[in-house]
């Protein structure tokens, strides 16, 4: 899988202290489930978040962000961002912040049943 380690491991470092985080290999790159739920996760170079779709407008003056997307139709609620607009930890800690703060409203994708 091709992603961006150093960024995961800065990633890792932030969610270390959480009751409840696991590491997945998905969406071509390496995820991190805070309580059972998507939260943050590394895309190539790239972070993957999963936000709140109500606070979009909050950054819209934000740089390096764009929404994700599945084929021709918007991922609500999950956003990428630039490597490139995270070299500072306060703005690593920002885009984190954010997808830990929707983390407890999200809703957990169901379990599949294996047979």
């Amino acid at each position: 899988m091709e992603y961006n380690e150093i960024l995961a491991n800065r990633i890792a470092e932030r969610l270390i202290n959480l009751p409840d985080v696991e590491e997945k290999f998905m969406f071509s790159g390496l995820v991190y489930m805070v309580d059972g739920k998507l939260c943050v996760g590394v895309m190539k170079d790239k972070i993957m978040l999963r936000i709140d779709p109500n606070t979009l407008n909050i950054l819209v003056d934000k740089d390096g962000w764009e929404q994700m997307w599945s084929g021709t139709r918007p991922m609500k609620g999950y956003i990428l961002v630039s490597e490139d607009v995270l070299q500072q930890n306060k703005e690593l800690d920002f885009w984190i912040s954010l997808a830990l703060a929707y983390n407890p409203f999200a809703k957990a994708s169901k379990k599949k049943v294996k047979p």
